[in-house]
């Protein structure tokens, strides 16, 4: 995260004595990315963050690819993804590489029983439906409809949603995820270009200190694998952090559309990115406004990233027979452009009510037997007149 947050209490010289008023000391813990280079933050525990007292069971949770080197531009129905109880268990991969995994999950019940962490990828969470609270070792954040949840790798947390039909977007990815670097200036602050700022951000909140022992279950992705393990403490007994890396929510309603007299690329509607992909926000705006101008977009070659669409709501101008939890996945090495008719059919038009999130990534995708299983089987014919 790119600004300096705290929650709590903490002592005023870091890597300090900190005392506890009934005696004794809180245990600091550094939370950091890419070695000791990158973000991080400093936590203060009430106990020991380190007291493993049992591993349990590791097991595969690597996905099942159907397409190795996919050249075929897809349309996957988001929505046919059957929900499950479980928020682990209905988490379903659609799209991988090397650099990350997009996927779809619809959990029915709250993530309650045990705890998780990612200890491979930052994740992103975007809530198409659905609301709740993201509960963490650095604090609360509640989220709604339309809103990115961004969370660190190496976070605990739970999560708490308030009904059981709910539906997300996620992505896994091995990099960082930081907000675009040329919306700000050298010391990381938002220039006035940018179309959110600093005062968009969710930032935790409700710190929760829980001074517990016992048996706590914790989930760790690694590698591809699941590994449950017991602490003797409670994870949420954090009394105070301050730093630069912690989860944050940013809500797709908040982002402030770049409009021109002509047509302008995706780049303008960048959102989040890494070394390896980035993240756009499709939101209602105001067309291109020339007098000549066309409103759907040119067709363009998609020589160096592969580009995938996460259709959330409104009118999507540039296709056909669209529908909310629509993916579509347009591979690279193959040119792709408006439907046969949105061309023309845009022309005239002074707005979009369009809302949809965009991910390209620079190295291909392979393809899991999950979303062949809601692939439509003719959307790569689409453009045939």
């Amino acid at each position: 995260m790119p600004i300096y947050h705290k929650l709590g209490k903490f002592p005023q010289k870091r890597h300090t004595q900190f005392e506890k008023p009934e005696g004794g000391l809180y245990y600091e813990q550094l939370f950091g990315t890419e070695g000791f280079s990158g973000n991080s933050a400093l936590l203060y525990h009430t106990h020991r963050p380190t007291q493993v007292k049992e591993i349990r069971d590791s097991y595969s949770i690597a996905p099942k690819i159907a397409i190795g080197k996919n050249i075929k531009s897809l349309l996957l129905k988001g929505f046919d993804v059957k929900p499950q109880d479980d928020f682990l268990d209905s988490r379903t991969p659609m799209l991988v590489n090397n650099d990350c995994t997009i996927g779809l999950a619809a959990p029915r019940k709250s993530l309650r029983e045990y705890f998780y962490k990612n200890a491979d990828a930052d994740e992103m969470l975007f809530i198409h439906k659905g609301s709740g609270t993201l509960r963490t070792m650095m604090g609360n954040i509640p989220f709604k409809y339309g809103d990115y949840l961004i969370i660190p790798r190496g976070i605990i947390y739970q999560i708490d949603f308030d009904t059981e039909e709910n539906r997300l977007l996620y992505v896994e990815s091995f990099a960082p995820i930081y907000t675009p670097r040329r919306y700000k200036n050298e010391s990381g602050q938002h220039l006035e270009h940018s179309p959110f700022c600093e005062r968009d951000f969710i930032l935790p909140s409700n710190l929760e200190t829980h001074d517990e022992k016992g048996d706590f279950l914790i989930k760790i992705r690694k590698e591809n694998m699941m590994h449950e393990l017991v602490y003797a403490t409670h994870p949420f007994d954090v009394v105070g952090w301050d730093g630069y890396n912690f989860p944050y929510g940013f809500s797709i309603h908040n982002f402030e559309p770049i409009t021109g007299r002509v047509h302008l690329p995706p780049p303008i509607h960048q959102t989040f990115e890494t070394s390896t992909f980035v993240i756009c926000s499709f939101v209602p705006r105001l067309y291109d406004y020339h007098p000549k101008s066309i409103p759907a977009p040119y067709n363009h070659s998609n020589i160096d990233s592969e580009e995938i669409l996460y259709y959330v709501d409104g009118d999507f101008m540039s296709r056909n027979n669209i529908e909310q939890g629509h993916i579509t996945v347009h591979p690279k090495g193959i040119v792709h452009g408006p439907a046969p008719g949105a061309m023309e059919r845009s022309i005239g038009h002074t707005e979009t009510q369009e809302l949809a999130v965009m991910i390209d990534t620079f190295k291909s995708l392979q393809v899991t037997e999950a979303a062949m299983a809601i692939d439509d089987g003719k959307y790569y014919k689409s453009w045939v007149e």
